[in-house]
Protein backbone atom coordinates (compact mmCIF):
# COMPACT_ATOMS: atom_id res chain seq x y z
CA UNK A 1 0.00 0.00 0.00
CA UNK A 2 1.41 3.15 -1.20
CA UNK A 3 2.37 5.76 1.75
CA UNK A 4 -0.54 8.06 1.37
CA UNK A 5 -3.20 5.81 1.10
CA UNK A 6 -2.12 4.22 4.71
CA UNK A 7 -1.97 7.55 6.20
CA UNK A 8 -5.56 8.22 4.50
CA UNK A 9 -6.67 5.25 6.52
CA UNK A 10 -5.20 6.14 9.57
CA UNK A 11 -6.16 9.26 9.75
CA UNK A 12 -9.95 7.97 9.11
CA UNK A 13 -9.34 5.93 11.89
CA UNK A 14 -8.33 8.30 14.05
CA UNK A 15 -11.18 10.44 13.40
CA UNK A 16 -13.68 7.59 13.72
CA UNK A 17 -12.18 7.11 17.20
CA UNK A 18 -12.28 11.07 18.27
CA UNK A 19 -15.88 10.75 17.97
CA UNK A 20 -16.90 7.60 19.18
CA UNK A 21 -17.80 8.28 23.47
CA UNK A 22 -15.86 6.57 25.95
CA UNK A 23 -18.61 4.15 26.38
CA UNK A 24 -17.69 3.00 22.85
CA UNK A 25 -14.38 3.19 23.19
CA UNK A 26 -14.48 1.03 26.73
CA UNK A 27 -17.67 -1.71 25.67
CA UNK A 28 -17.87 -3.58 22.15
CA UNK A 29 -21.59 -4.14 21.88
CA UNK A 30 -21.98 -8.45 20.50
CA UNK A 31 -25.38 -9.15 20.94
CA UNK A 32 -27.73 -8.33 17.47
CA UNK A 33 -30.52 -8.39 18.84
CA UNK A 34 -32.35 -6.40 21.58
CA UNK A 35 -31.10 -7.39 25.20
CA UNK A 36 -33.52 -8.74 27.60
CA UNK A 37 -35.31 -6.53 30.15
CA UNK A 38 -36.22 -7.12 33.44
CA UNK A 39 -37.34 -11.15 34.17
CA UNK A 40 -38.00 -9.79 37.86
CA UNK A 41 -39.87 -6.60 38.14
CA UNK A 42 -41.33 -4.81 41.62
CA UNK A 43 -43.82 -1.82 41.40
CA UNK A 44 -44.08 -0.42 44.92
CA UNK A 45 -47.26 2.37 44.61
CA UNK A 46 -46.75 5.03 47.33
CA UNK A 47 -43.31 6.87 48.91
CA UNK A 48 -44.84 6.98 52.06
CA UNK A 49 -43.61 5.68 55.34
CA UNK A 50 -44.80 2.11 54.65
CA UNK A 51 -44.16 2.20 50.52
CA UNK A 52 -40.38 3.56 51.30
CA UNK A 53 -39.67 0.57 54.28
CA UNK A 54 -41.30 -1.86 51.91
CA UNK A 55 -39.14 -0.88 48.48
CA UNK A 56 -35.91 -1.55 51.53
CA UNK A 57 -36.74 -4.56 53.08
CA UNK A 58 -37.49 -5.70 49.45
CA UNK A 59 -34.16 -4.49 48.24
CA UNK A 60 -32.01 -5.58 51.23
CA UNK A 61 -33.47 -8.86 50.38
CA UNK A 62 -32.37 -8.63 46.76
CA UNK A 63 -35.89 -9.58 45.56
CA UNK A 64 -36.20 -8.13 42.22
CA UNK A 65 -33.74 -6.84 39.20
CA UNK A 66 -35.92 -3.62 38.78
CA UNK A 67 -37.50 -1.66 41.25
CA UNK A 68 -39.92 0.90 40.11
CA UNK A 69 -41.55 3.41 42.75
CA UNK A 70 -44.67 5.46 41.48
CA UNK A 71 -46.43 8.17 43.34
CA UNK A 72 -48.36 11.45 42.74
CA UNK A 73 -45.99 13.71 45.02
CA UNK A 74 -43.06 14.31 42.24
CA UNK A 75 -40.58 16.10 44.33
CA UNK A 76 -40.71 13.19 47.18
CA UNK A 77 -40.74 10.83 44.94
CA UNK A 78 -38.05 11.92 42.70
CA UNK A 79 -35.86 12.70 46.50
CA UNK A 80 -36.56 8.90 48.19
CA UNK A 81 -35.46 7.55 44.51
CA UNK A 82 -32.43 8.82 44.21
CA UNK A 83 -31.82 8.62 47.70
CA UNK A 84 -31.75 4.76 46.69
CA UNK A 85 -29.43 5.04 43.99
CA UNK A 86 -26.89 6.62 45.63
CA UNK A 87 -27.17 3.23 47.75
CA UNK A 88 -26.68 0.91 44.68
CA UNK A 89 -23.29 0.16 45.34
CA UNK A 90 -24.40 -1.90 48.21
CA UNK A 91 -27.29 -3.32 46.63
CA UNK A 92 -28.04 -6.41 44.39
CA UNK A 93 -30.59 -5.00 42.34
CA UNK A 94 -29.63 -3.47 38.86
CA UNK A 95 -32.53 -0.73 38.48
CA UNK A 96 -34.14 1.79 40.21
CA UNK A 97 -36.62 3.84 38.51
CA UNK A 98 -39.62 6.59 39.82
CA UNK A 99 -42.22 8.71 37.86
CA UNK A 100 -45.37 9.79 38.48
CA UNK A 101 -46.68 8.52 35.05
CA UNK A 102 -47.43 4.44 35.42
CA UNK A 103 -45.83 3.49 32.46
CA UNK A 104 -42.38 3.29 34.82
CA UNK A 105 -44.57 0.39 36.09
CA UNK A 106 -45.08 -1.82 32.82
CA UNK A 107 -44.21 -5.51 33.06
CA UNK A 108 -44.05 -5.83 36.55
CA UNK A 109 -44.16 -9.38 38.01
CA UNK A 110 -45.68 -7.71 41.42
CA UNK A 111 -47.41 -4.70 42.27
CA UNK A 112 -47.41 -3.65 46.05
CA UNK A 113 -50.65 -0.86 46.42
CA UNK A 114 -49.47 1.26 50.09
CA UNK A 115 -50.87 4.34 48.39
CA UNK A 116 -53.68 6.13 50.84
CA UNK A 117 -54.96 8.49 53.30
CA UNK A 118 -53.00 7.57 56.55
CA UNK A 119 -54.55 6.18 59.43
CA UNK A 120 -54.62 9.13 62.36
CA UNK A 121 -54.52 8.23 66.12
CA UNK A 122 -57.23 7.26 67.33
CA UNK A 123 -58.70 6.83 63.79
CA UNK A 124 -60.03 3.05 63.27
CA UNK A 125 -58.91 1.49 59.85
CA UNK A 126 -62.71 1.26 58.85
CA UNK A 127 -63.02 5.10 58.73
CA UNK A 128 -60.66 5.24 55.99
CA UNK A 129 -62.18 3.46 53.52
CA UNK A 130 -64.28 5.54 51.23
CA UNK A 131 -61.34 7.95 51.12
CA UNK A 132 -59.08 5.47 50.00
CA UNK A 133 -61.45 3.91 47.61
CA UNK A 134 -61.60 6.90 45.84
CA UNK A 135 -57.78 6.58 45.42
CA UNK A 136 -57.82 3.39 44.33
CA UNK A 137 -60.10 4.17 41.22
CA UNK A 138 -57.20 6.07 39.56
CA UNK A 139 -54.53 4.05 40.70
CA UNK A 140 -55.71 0.15 39.98
CA UNK A 141 -57.10 0.38 36.21
CA UNK A 142 -53.50 2.19 35.28
CA UNK A 143 -51.59 -0.68 37.31
CA UNK A 144 -53.63 -3.11 35.20
CA UNK A 145 -53.06 -1.09 32.10
CA UNK A 146 -49.22 -1.19 32.29
CA UNK A 147 -48.73 -4.91 34.35
CA UNK A 148 -52.35 -7.33 32.68
CA UNK A 149 -50.11 -10.38 34.20
CA UNK A 150 -48.83 -9.41 37.55
CA UNK A 151 -49.96 -10.31 40.68
CA UNK A 152 -51.73 -7.68 42.51
CA UNK A 153 -51.21 -6.78 46.80
CA UNK A 154 -52.56 -4.48 48.86
CA UNK A 155 -51.37 -3.14 51.61
CA UNK A 156 -53.56 0.40 52.15
CA UNK A 157 -55.72 0.20 55.39
CA UNK A 158 -58.50 -0.99 55.32
CA UNK A 159 -56.79 -3.61 53.59
CA UNK A 160 -59.45 -6.42 53.00
CA UNK A 161 -62.34 -3.88 51.72
CA UNK A 162 -59.71 -2.68 49.64
CA UNK A 163 -58.30 -5.77 48.73
CA UNK A 164 -61.84 -6.44 47.86
CA UNK A 165 -62.20 -3.14 45.89
CA UNK A 166 -58.85 -3.80 44.03
CA UNK A 167 -60.47 -7.35 43.13
CA UNK A 168 -63.39 -5.32 41.34
CA UNK A 169 -61.39 -2.76 39.91
CA UNK A 170 -59.00 -4.58 38.16
CA UNK A 171 -61.14 -7.52 36.87
CA UNK A 172 -58.39 -10.15 37.93
CA UNK A 173 -58.94 -13.18 38.89
CA UNK A 174 -59.00 -13.77 42.95
CA UNK A 175 -55.68 -15.17 42.76
CA UNK A 176 -53.74 -12.72 41.75
CA UNK A 177 -55.35 -10.13 44.22
CA UNK A 178 -53.91 -10.49 47.97
CA UNK A 179 -54.06 -8.37 50.76
CA UNK A 180 -51.21 -8.65 52.88
CA UNK A 181 -54.29 -8.82 55.27
CA UNK A 182 -52.83 -10.15 58.73
CA UNK A 183 -49.44 -11.40 58.24
CA UNK A 184 -48.44 -8.52 60.70
CA UNK A 185 -50.82 -9.07 62.90
CA UNK A 186 -49.50 -13.20 63.35
CA UNK A 187 -46.09 -11.69 63.67
CA UNK A 188 -47.19 -9.65 66.41
CA UNK A 189 -48.67 -12.37 67.71
CA UNK A 190 -45.61 -14.69 67.69
CA UNK A 191 -43.06 -11.92 69.02
CA UNK A 192 -45.18 -10.86 71.85
CA UNK A 193 -45.90 -15.26 72.73
CA UNK A 194 -41.95 -15.00 72.31
CA UNK A 195 -41.58 -12.66 74.83
CA UNK A 196 -43.47 -14.31 77.21
CA UNK A 197 -42.46 -17.89 76.37
CA UNK A 198 -38.42 -16.58 76.10
CA UNK A 199 -38.32 -17.82 72.74
CA UNK A 200 -37.43 -16.88 69.32
CA UNK A 201 -40.76 -15.81 67.40
CA UNK A 202 -39.90 -18.48 64.95
CA UNK A 203 -40.16 -21.17 67.64
CA UNK A 204 -44.16 -20.13 68.10
CA UNK A 205 -46.73 -21.20 65.92
CA UNK A 206 -49.90 -19.13 66.10
CA UNK A 207 -52.58 -17.52 64.11
CA UNK A 208 -54.25 -14.23 63.56
CA UNK A 209 -56.69 -14.52 61.35
CA UNK A 210 -60.38 -12.40 59.76
CA UNK A 211 -60.12 -8.99 59.45
CA UNK A 212 -56.98 -7.24 59.91
CA UNK A 213 -57.51 -4.74 62.53
CA UNK A 214 -59.87 -4.65 65.45
CA UNK A 215 -62.03 -8.31 64.89
CA UNK A 216 -58.98 -10.37 64.31
CA UNK A 217 -59.67 -13.74 65.24
CA UNK A 218 -56.75 -15.25 67.53
CA UNK A 219 -56.65 -19.22 66.83
CA UNK A 220 -55.77 -20.23 70.42
CA UNK A 221 -56.79 -24.10 69.60
CA UNK A 222 -54.07 -23.87 67.12
CA UNK A 223 -50.52 -22.04 69.05
CA UNK A 224 -48.21 -24.69 69.92
CA UNK A 225 -44.31 -24.60 70.58
CA UNK A 226 -42.41 -27.54 68.98
CA UNK A 227 -45.84 -29.57 68.27
CA UNK A 228 -47.11 -28.90 71.95
CA UNK A 229 -50.64 -27.23 71.81
CA UNK A 230 -50.23 -24.20 74.92
CA UNK A 231 -54.43 -24.97 74.75
CA UNK A 232 -53.55 -28.75 75.99
CA UNK A 233 -51.77 -27.52 78.68
CA UNK A 234 -53.92 -24.59 79.69
CA UNK A 235 -57.47 -25.39 78.76
CA UNK A 236 -58.18 -21.58 79.99
CA UNK A 237 -55.82 -20.14 77.00
CA UNK A 238 -57.16 -17.43 75.53
CA UNK A 239 -60.83 -17.68 77.75
CA UNK A 240 -62.12 -15.43 80.70
CA UNK A 241 -60.51 -16.76 83.74
CA UNK A 242 -57.27 -17.53 82.21
CA UNK A 243 -54.77 -16.77 85.02
CA UNK A 244 -51.96 -16.13 83.12
CA UNK A 245 -54.23 -13.95 81.27
CA UNK A 246 -53.09 -14.92 77.62
CA UNK A 247 -56.11 -12.92 76.43
CA UNK A 248 -54.30 -9.59 76.74
CA UNK A 249 -51.83 -11.32 74.44
CA UNK A 250 -54.42 -11.06 71.49
CA UNK A 251 -55.25 -7.32 72.69
CA UNK A 252 -51.71 -6.28 72.92
CA UNK A 253 -51.67 -7.01 68.87
CA UNK A 254 -55.04 -5.40 68.16
CA UNK A 255 -53.87 -2.45 70.30
CA UNK A 256 -50.33 -2.66 68.89
CA UNK A 257 -50.63 -0.57 65.44
CA UNK A 258 -52.14 2.37 67.74
CA UNK A 259 -49.54 2.37 70.13
CA UNK A 260 -46.50 3.24 67.66
CA UNK A 261 -49.17 5.60 65.68
CA UNK A 262 -49.30 7.39 69.09
CA UNK A 263 -45.82 7.04 69.62
CA UNK A 264 -44.00 7.95 66.59
CA UNK A 265 -47.18 8.97 64.36
CA UNK A 266 -46.97 6.01 61.63
CA UNK A 267 -45.98 2.55 61.71
CA UNK A 268 -43.55 1.51 58.76
CA UNK A 269 -40.47 -0.96 59.79
CA UNK A 270 -42.59 -4.03 60.80
CA UNK A 271 -45.06 -4.13 57.64
CA UNK A 272 -42.93 -3.41 55.22
CA UNK A 273 -40.92 -6.25 56.39
CA UNK A 274 -43.98 -8.47 56.09
CA UNK A 275 -44.71 -7.50 53.05
CA UNK A 276 -41.04 -8.13 51.72
CA UNK A 277 -42.07 -11.68 53.22
CA UNK A 278 -45.07 -11.99 51.58
CA UNK A 279 -43.01 -10.59 47.65
CA UNK A 280 -40.28 -13.15 48.80
CA UNK A 281 -42.51 -16.22 48.99
CA UNK A 282 -43.85 -15.21 45.12
CA UNK A 283 -40.95 -14.30 43.59
CA UNK A 284 -38.99 -17.37 44.55
CA UNK A 285 -42.02 -19.63 44.45
CA UNK A 286 -41.76 -20.86 48.16
CA UNK A 287 -45.56 -22.39 48.49
CA UNK A 288 -45.07 -21.12 51.89
CA UNK A 289 -48.37 -20.37 54.04
CA UNK A 290 -49.11 -17.00 54.98
CA UNK A 291 -52.22 -15.69 56.64
CA UNK A 292 -53.11 -12.98 54.11
CA UNK A 293 -56.50 -11.65 52.87
CA UNK A 294 -58.04 -13.04 49.99
CA UNK A 295 -62.16 -13.95 48.84
CA UNK A 296 -63.48 -16.11 51.77
CA UNK A 297 -66.88 -16.72 50.59
CA UNK A 298 -68.15 -20.09 51.26
CA UNK A 299 -65.66 -21.00 53.40
CA UNK A 300 -65.79 -21.17 57.46
CA UNK A 301 -69.79 -20.21 57.57
CA UNK A 302 -69.05 -16.87 55.47
CA UNK A 303 -71.50 -15.88 53.12
CA UNK A 304 -71.21 -12.78 51.82
CA UNK A 305 -68.34 -11.61 49.42
CA UNK A 306 -66.09 -10.53 51.35
CA UNK A 307 -61.64 -10.62 51.79
CA UNK A 308 -60.58 -12.06 54.90
CA UNK A 309 -56.49 -13.33 56.09
CA UNK A 310 -57.01 -17.01 56.35
CA UNK A 311 -53.99 -19.19 56.02
CA UNK A 312 -52.89 -19.60 51.99
CA UNK A 313 -50.60 -20.73 49.91
CA UNK A 314 -48.17 -18.09 48.13
CA UNK A 315 -45.96 -18.77 44.89
CA UNK A 316 -45.37 -17.33 41.58
CA UNK A 317 -49.01 -17.17 40.19
CA UNK A 318 -50.07 -16.12 43.53
CA UNK A 319 -52.67 -17.53 45.71
CA UNK A 320 -53.04 -20.72 44.28
CA UNK A 321 -54.35 -22.62 47.84
CA UNK A 322 -56.26 -21.95 50.97
CA UNK A 323 -55.43 -24.24 54.36
CA UNK A 324 -58.82 -25.88 55.79
CA UNK A 325 -58.40 -24.61 59.37
CA UNK A 326 -60.07 -26.72 61.97
CA UNK A 327 -61.64 -24.19 63.62
CA UNK A 328 -63.75 -24.09 67.15
CA UNK A 329 -67.59 -22.98 66.97
CA UNK A 330 -66.63 -19.42 69.27
CA UNK A 331 -63.76 -18.93 66.52
CA UNK A 332 -66.11 -19.59 63.21
CA UNK A 333 -68.22 -17.22 64.69
CA UNK A 334 -66.21 -14.51 65.39
CA UNK A 335 -65.12 -14.92 61.80
CA UNK A 336 -68.69 -14.63 60.53
CA UNK A 337 -69.25 -11.55 62.64
CA UNK A 338 -66.40 -9.96 60.76
CA UNK A 339 -67.38 -10.91 57.41
CA UNK A 340 -70.70 -9.36 58.15
CA UNK A 341 -69.46 -6.01 59.87
CA UNK A 342 -66.99 -5.67 56.40
CA UNK A 343 -70.16 -6.72 54.04
CA UNK A 344 -72.14 -4.06 55.75
CA UNK A 345 -69.24 -1.10 55.20
CA UNK A 346 -68.56 -2.88 51.19
CA UNK A 347 -72.68 -2.30 50.27
CA UNK A 348 -72.31 1.41 50.92
CA UNK A 349 -69.10 1.96 48.86
CA UNK A 350 -68.99 4.21 45.56
CA UNK A 351 -66.84 1.65 42.97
Amino acid sequence: MPGSSRTLVTCTLVDAQSKMSTKEKLIGHVMKEEPVGSRCKVTVVGVGMVGMATAVSILLKDLCDELALVDVMEDKLKGEAMDLQHGSLFLKTHKIVADKDYSVTANSKVVVVTAGARQQEGESRLNLVQRNVNIFKFIIPNIVKYSPNCILMVVSNPVDILTYVAWKLSGFPRHRVIGSGTNLDSARFRHIMGEKLHLHPSSCHGWIIGEHGDSSVPVWSGVNVAGVSLQGLNPKMGAEGDPENWKAVHKMVVDGAYEVIKLKGYTSWAIGMSVADLVESIMKNLHKVHPVSTLVQGMHGVKDEVFLSIPCILGNSGLTDVIHMTLKPEEEKQLVKSAETLWGVQKELTL
